[in-house]
């Protein structure tokens, strides 16, 4: 039954295939043409949700035949806007998969289809021919099979036929499975974004899934009319998603003095630069009139790169001013310890001096005196080492550096007497710096909660989202925290040193809600 089912997802590559050429073709052309104009982002949000579309109902064939359970997104999330919903799509490593996948279901998928049903007929026909021979007298080359005896020599034919198709469809299945799974994951299976060899590896089934297409539509070519080569056209069309996909996978990594958005910018129109060229080659070659949408684009390029350089311009200017008041908020931070220890461990451990000097002298005459005197130094030495541990743990908590952010804002919540509920979801511990900022995110909202808000549930929640930690704290209680205090302006600035945002939601009756948000990719 299991190979049956195979059978069947074999066969539905031929529909499947003709439908993701047709969308392929389309779709890529339309982008292309509408490059130049504001259409464009539209046109290229509805292809990403045709292949999406295309992608999800092959998978759900795959899930009932194959038992796989995949489900592939059909769009592509990120920031919203107008134009940055097409960067979106450009960027979306699951768009490229999908089209690597529709790519190989038309080509390799369509050659096994017709293959492993041929030979499922052939097989049939000859374990059959004895029936029907008298009827279709048929021939092997010079051959006819027009005799009982000759006909049963086309049983073992067909039994062989029938065995070697029953292997093959075992390891066809297995094949198939790990195709689906691979290019076709959701969202879900690649929490916080896929790696740099996951990204590789899909350009190089990308890359493979081209050529095999075409190779085929040229053997094709070349087995009937040999006139003109038509299959040029599936060359440029899908030619040009596989230059885009590989620009911006390769392109960053070997060019790193022009900001990342740009460059990617740049590989795109340098792409549909060639593309028009070349759809201009292949027809009349009289008026160039690829001039135009290359002139269009390059002003567009234009447009956006003075933008980009003075945003960074800007940005520099906000970096300096967040790393300044980082400065500000380590000096105070220094000052603080510096203060505590003055204060506290080390006037005890001065008094524990004199005690244990006192004692000293008294050992001889008063006894009595000096173990009393030494008790207390005992009990002075205690106290100076719980100090110098809540010291410590106000600079890097022990438990957050050995068991990470969930186990050390746990600990918060098991110290305070609030009913504090935590959630963390994070695929991966988060850089050292950006989980240190998260807990003290965490604990500064808590002692906020139980000290000036009046709160007696708190809600923390840490998740990792698009590739950014966000750390979000709810108290129920009074409201009205203020931004400009030293405890959330430190915190403000912490958080804006590692290139994130501090948000502080707090109407007057409450709810509080802080939350933070950093980058932490890898």
């Amino acid at each position: 039954m299991d190979r049956l089912r195979t059978l069947v997802f074999l066969l539905a590559a031929v529909p499947v295939g003709a439908l993701a050429l047709g969308v392929l073709i389309a779709g890529w052309v339309t982008v292309s043409v509408l490059a130049i104009t504001p259409l464009a982002v539209p046109a290229l949000i509805g292809f990403r949700a045709a292949v999406g579309g295309i992608a999800r109902l092959d998978s759900e064939i795959a899930n009932g035949l194959l038992g796989t359970s995949v489900r592939p997104p059909v769009s592509s999330p990120g920031p919203s806007g107008f134009w940055r919903r097409a960067g979106n799509v450009l960027g979306d490593a699951a768009f490229w998969r999908q089209q690597a996948y529709l790519l190989l279901r038309l080509s390799l998928g369509f050659a096994l289809a017709i293959a492993t049903w041929t030979l499922l007929a052939a097989s049939l026909g000859a374990l059959t021919l004895p029936i029907w021979y008298r009827w279709s007298v048929p021939e092997l080359g010079s051959w006819h099979l027009d005799r009982l005896g000759r006909a049963l020599l086309g049983v073992p034919a067909g039994i062989i036929g029938l065995v070697i198709l029953f292997l093959l469809l075992r390891p066809l299945a297995s094949a198939s499975r790990h195709v689906v799974r691979s290019l076709l994951r959701g969202a879900d299976a690649e929490a916080g974004g896929p790696s740099r060899e996951e990204r590789r590896r899909a350009l190089v089934q990308h890359a493979l899934a081209f050529a095999a297409a075409n190779l085929q539509l040229t053997i094709v070519w070349a087995l009937t009319s040999r006139g003109y080569f038509w299959p040029e056209w599936t060359l440029i069309a899908l030619g040009l998603p596989l230059a885009i996909e590989g620009w911006i996978e390769l392109a960053p990594e070997r060019i790193r003095r022009i900001p990342g958005d740009l460059l990617r910018r740049a590989g795109v129109f340098v792409a549909l630069a060639v593309f028009f060229t070349l759809i201009w080659a292949v027809t009349s070659r009289g008026y160039f009139w690829p001039v135009w949408p290359i002139l269009g684009l390059l002003l567009a390029l234009a447009i956006r790169a003075v933008g980009e350089f003075t945003n960074r311009g800007r940005r520099i200017t906000e970096l300096e001013e967040t790393r300044a008041g980082a400065v500000d908020q380590q000096e105070s931070e220094l000052e603080r310890i510096e203060r505590d220890l003055h204060d506290g461990a080390q006037a005890r451990l001065v008094a524990l001096g004199m005690s244990l000097g006192m004692a000293e002298q008294k050992l001889a005459t008063d006894p009595v005196a000096a173990q009393e005197l030494l008790a207390e130094a005992r009990k002075g030495t205690r106290e100076a080492l719980e100090e110098l541990r809540s010291l410590a743990r106000g600079i890097h908590p022990p438990v957050l550096a050995d068991r990470g952010l969930e186990a050390a804002i746990s600990a918060l919540a098991d110290r305070t007497p609030l009913r504090v509920n935590v959630a963390v979801d994070l695929p991966r511990r988060p850089p050292r710096a950006v989980e240190t900022a998260a807990y003290f995110v965490a604990a500064e909202a808590l002692t906020n909660a139980g000290k000036h808000a009046g709160a007696t549930q708190v809600d923390i929640a840490v998740r990792e989202d698009a590739g950014d930690l966000a750390v979000e704290v709810v108290d129920d209680g009074v409201g009205g925290a203020d931004l400009a205090g030293n405890g959330l302006r430190g915190l403000e600035r912490r958080v804006e040193a590692l290139d994130g945002r501090l948000v502080v939601t707090s109407p007057a009756g409450g709810p509080t809600t802080i939350r933070a948000v950093m980058p932490c990719g890898s």
